[in-house]
């Protein structure tokens, strides 16, 4: 992470274990889980401005407080201590803790230029020495990597890197807001041992059935994978490439006015069909998407996650902490998403599966990674996959540490191309904010896009 010419230095490696007294524990890996056992995984950036912090100040006074919430904070989440194992006698991994067990907090400095670091639009390699690693071998894969980085006088940057194997977008963002509120207590002189009930996770895995036998379905894919047999490696399967060209991190908004206006004009082309902002906004993202894309491929292929928590039969607790999401897949001929009605193409796609989801939310899952195995192994360029992740429902912009809310954040693990990430924007006013990564003369066109687009309308 240090080099002569690194514009970081790395001041201490904490080991940070929960506050009080544990016991060995370990939590069995659901269907939900397997899926992703060797996907990468996710990282997040959270930049927070402080001018006139100095030196004495952020490891005097910020960094303790911190450090002793996060110790509070992992006394009510003992799974993120563990690691991820997989037993030769166990047919699926599992997450096993042992009180021995701690989390890496790396405490950094650095003299980047934080603004630049926070701007809409930033090099992506600027990011990359601010994001933690997780320590993943072919025997264990740790599941949380934390690493808070201090820019004297301006603020400093919390990034975070989790394990897709152990939790989804919705409980790693739980976590954050436990931590945070733990830390505001402690900045306001009213430190609390409990989390209220809202931000208390909900660890009980046996409320997730299985009938079909998915679990299984997707530990022996993995066991196979590559053509081996008994495979219960942990490695990180790499399949995407990276960005070609000096690869620019763009950060967008629709604002509320924008998505009413995109939902008017859909509306007015779309009869009989629910329009809602999720909906428009993949949409109008797909189209911009294939038309700054240099590959032109036949078909795109859109993959979004859904939420499961309130659509099992019968609905699980909200605060499920684990996995519990699954992907949906919209298949799209390229030209006619490169058409004027690009956007109304893609929109009528999306709907189409949204509405299939009311037929049974974990329809098809048992096939599932077969065809993504199948599609993201291949070379060829006759199609090219978009993502959508993230959620505004996450409410990143509320992680309030007791110095104030976000100025930015950033998903860095969607740093490739195809990938949007979508969150809540900073004033909470309805808008959505969005995050993707291109080189700097598709990151140009896209912006002009962009903006012409929603102009027309």
């Amino acid at each position: 992470m240090e080099s002569s010419t690194s514009p970081i230095k790395v001041h201490q490696v904490l080991s940070i274990a929960p506050q009080n007294e544990t016991f060995p524990t370990t939590f069995p890996l659901t269907f939900f889980d397997t899926l992703w056992v060797r996907l990468p995984p996710v990282e997040r950036l959270f930049f927070y401005e402080l001018p006139n912090v100095s030196t004495t100040s952020f490891f005097d006074s910020i960094l303790p407080n911190l450090k002793h919430s996060l110790e509070l904070t992992l006394q009510h989440f003992l799974l993120l201590v563990g690691n991820i194992i997989w037993p030769q006698d166990s047919s699926h991994p599992i997450i096993n803790y042992v009180p021995s067990d701690s989390i890496p907090l790396i405490v950094a400095e650095s003299n980047e230029n934080f603004n630049i670091l926070c701007s809409n639009l930033c090099e992506v390699e600027k990011r990359k020495n601010l994001i933690p690693s997780l320590e993943i071998s072919h025997e264990k894969a740790s599941i949380i990597s934390l690493q808070v980085t201090f820019f004297p006088n301006h603020g400093f940057c919390i990034g975070i890197t989790t394990h897709h194997a152990a939790v989804d977008g919705k409980s790693s963002t739980l976590f954050m807001k436990a931590w945070s509120y733990f830390c505001s207590n402690l900045e306001k002189n009213t430190p609390s041992l409990f989390l209220p009930q809202n931000l208390t996770p909900f660890f009980d895995r046996s409320i997730i059935k299985d009938p079909l036998g998915i679990n299984e379905i997707h530990s022996k894919k993995w066991m196979n994978f590559g053509g081996e047999t008994n495979n219960r490696s942990l490695k990180v399967w790499q399949t995407i490439s990276a960005t070609k060209g000096e690869a620019i991190k763009g950060l967008f908004e629709l604002s509320l006015l924008d998505i009413q206006k995109l939902k008017k004009y859909a509306q007015s082309k779309v009869e009989n069909k629910k329009v809602s902002t999720f909906a428009v906004t993949c949409a109008y993202l797909l189209s911009l998407g294939v038309k700054v894309d240099q590959q032109k491929p036949n078909k795109a292929f859109l993959v979004f996650a859904v939420d499961c928590r309130s659509r099992l039969d019968p609905p699980i607790n909200e605060n499920y902490f684990g996995n519990c999401i699954v992907s949906r897949l919209v298949v799209h001929e390229t030209e006619a998403l490169l058409e004027d009605g690009g956007f109304i193409s893609a929109l009528k796609g999306i709907i189409d599966v949204l509405n299939d989801l009311e037929n049974g939310v974990l329809n098809g899952l048992e096939n599932w990674m077969s065809m993504m195995q199948s599609k993201t192994s291949r070379t060829d360029e006759t199609y090219k996959i978009f993502s959508i992740t993230g959620s505004p429902r996450f409410e990143v912009y509320s992680f309030d540490f007791g110095w104030g809310k976000p100025k930015k954040v950033d998903v860095t693990s969607v740093d490739r191309p195809g990938a949007f990430y979508l969150s809540g924007n900073r004033n909470n006013d309805g808008g959505i904010e969005i995050g993707l990564t291109l080189n700097k003369q598709q990151m140009e066109d896209f912006a002009r896009l962009f903006v012409q687009g929603l102009e027309s309308l």
